[in-house]
């Protein structure tokens, strides 16, 4: 029961960790857009 408990416990620490990586990924994605609309505009 114990061990049951550990991995699941494992399992949704690693989603998390999974998914704030991929929120700051989409954030540099939306950074470089933006950078890159700006940069378009200015020409």
């Amino acid at each position: 029961m114990l061990v049951t408990t550990f991995v699941i416990a494992l399992a949704g620490c690693a989603n998390t960790i999974r998914g704030a990586g991929q929120d700051t990924a989409n954030a540099v994605d939306a950074t470089v857009d933006a950078t890159n609309n700006v940069a378009r505009s200015g020409n």
